[in-house]
C-alpha cells in the first residue's frame, strides 16, 4: 500500500539483519553462519495507521519490531521512525513509542502493579495531571483496578498482559508496537483489548503495528497488513485482497427441507453432506448474495449461513505455493569459513 515519504511516519528502506552463528562442523572445527534474518525489507506507514504485521515463526517479524524500537542496529538500509533513527538516538526515541512483547513483561517481577507504573511516571518524566488522568483511564478501561497493589509475579499471564498494555500507553506513545499482546487473554479479555485498542487509535491517533498469531485481530483491528516471510515482504495491502493472492475461499453452508442430491451451482462446488445439511465453498472474491438467489430459486431452502475463510490457511497457501511467491531461496544461511 503505497505511502509517500511526507505521510511515512514509519520510513523502511531495503533494511537488512544478518547473524553471525558458529556452529560445531566437525570434532574440532566450527563454521560461521551468517543467517539472514531480514532480507532488504521497505514498507512505510503513515501517521494514525492500524497495520497488521504477520508471518510464520521466524520470519523476521520480532527482528523488524527490535530494529525499530533500537533494541537491534540493522545490518544495512535506512530507517526511521518520526524521523529519528532508532539505533542512534535510543533514548530520545523512546518517549515517544510503546512496546508489548507478549513474552516479556516490562513490569518489574517481585513489585506490586501500582509502582511500576509508578517508576514508570519517573522515568518517562509524565507530569502529574497527565500521568494520573492516563492511569485512571486505562485502568478502567482494561479492568484492573483490583489488581494495583498485587506483585506482578502473582498476576496470571492475561492480567500481566493487560497491564502491560497500560504501561506502554502512559506516557501517550505516538506509536505502538504489540508483539502478540492478546497471548493468554479469555475471550471476553480479547474483545476488552481489542475495542480499547480501536478507541487509541481512533481519538489519540496513536499508529499501530500488530504483530499477532491470533489472526482474529487482524481481522477486528487493521485494514492494511503486511505479510513477510524468510525475511521479505510478501504482501502488502488490504485484508481483502490477501484472500485474492492466496486464492481462499468462503463457505455456504445450506439447509434444506430434505435430503437431495449435491447442490449444482457454479462456480460453488459441494464439499461436504450431512443428511440435509450440505457445505459448498466458492471463491471469496464472488457475490454471497448472488449465489444464495441462484439456491434459493431450485432447492428448498431452511436456513443458511456463510463463513468467512481463515487467514491463516490463506498465509499458509501464499508462501507455500509451488515455485514460492517471491522466489527466495529455503535457506538464507550461507558459510563463511572456520
Amino acid at each position: 500500500m503505497a505511502v509517500s515519504d511526507d505521510e511515512a511516519f514509519i520510513d523502511v528502506d531495503k533494511v537488512e539483519k544478518v547473524f553471525d552463528v558458529r556452529r560445531r562442523a566437525g570434532f574440532l572445527r566450527r563454521e560461521l553462519r551468517r543467517v539472514r534474518a531480514v532480507d532488504s525489507l521497505s514498507f512505510r506507514v503513515a501517521r494514525g495507521e492500524m497495520v497488521g504485521y504477520i508471518g510464520p515463526n521466524g520470519a523476521g517479524k520480532s527482528t523488524t519490531i527490535k530494529m525499530l524500537t533500537g533494541i537491534l542496529t540493522p545490518s544495512g538500509g535506512r530507517l526511521r521512525v518520526a524521523g529519528i533513527d532508532p539505533s542512534r538516538e535510543r533514548t530520545r526515541l523512546a518517549h515517544r513509542i510503546g512496546v508489548v512483547f507478549g513474552q516479556r513483561t516490562t513490569l518489574w517481577w517481585d513489585l506490586p502493579l501500582i509502582d511500576s507504573y509508578r517508576l514508570m511516571h519517573r522515568m518517562y518524566r509524565i507530569p502529574d495531571a497527565r500521568y494520573r488522568e492516563n492511569l485512571d483511564r486505562l485502568v478502567h478501561l482494561l479492568d484492573l483496578g483490583a489488581l494495583l497493589d498485587v506483585p506482578v509475579r502473582q498476576l496470571s499471564l492475561g492480567q500481566r498482559m493487560r497491564g502491560d498494555v497500560v504501561a506502554a500507553l502512559l506516557h501517550d506513545p505516538e506509536v505502538l508496537y504489540l508483539d502478540e499482546p492478546t497471548i493468554g487473554l479469555d475471550v471476553i479479555s480479547k474483545a476488552r483489548v481489542r475495542e480499547f485498542l480501536r478507541e487509541v487509535n481512533a481519538e489519540r491517533g496513536t499508529t499501530v503495528l500488530l504483530t499477532t498469531h491470533d489472526l482474529q485481530d487482524i481481522e477486528r483491528l487493521c485494514s492494511r497488513v503486511m505479510v513477510i516471510d524468510r525475511g521479505r515482504l510478501m504482501y502488502d495491502g488490504p485484508l481483502a485482497g490477501l484472500h485474492e493472492v492466496g486464492e481462499s475461499e468462503r463457505t455456504l453452508v445450506v439447509d434444506l427441507e430434505r435430503e437431495l442430491p449435491p447442490i449444482e451451482a457454479e462456480p460453488a462446488r459441494v464439499v461436504r453432506v450431512e443428511g440435509p445439511r450440505q457445505w459448498l465453498a466458492f471463491p471469496a472474491g464472488e457475490s454471497a448474495a448472488a449465489l444464495v438467489a441462484r439456491i434459493a430459486a431450485r432447492y428448498p431452502l431452511v436456513d443458511l449461513s456463510v463463513r468467512e475463510p481463515d487467514i491463516e490457511s490463506v498465509i499458509a497457501r501464499m508462501l507455500h505455493a509451488p515455485g514460492d511467491a517471491a522466489g527466495l531461496p529455503q535457506d538464507r544461511s550461507e558459510g563463511v569459513g572456520s
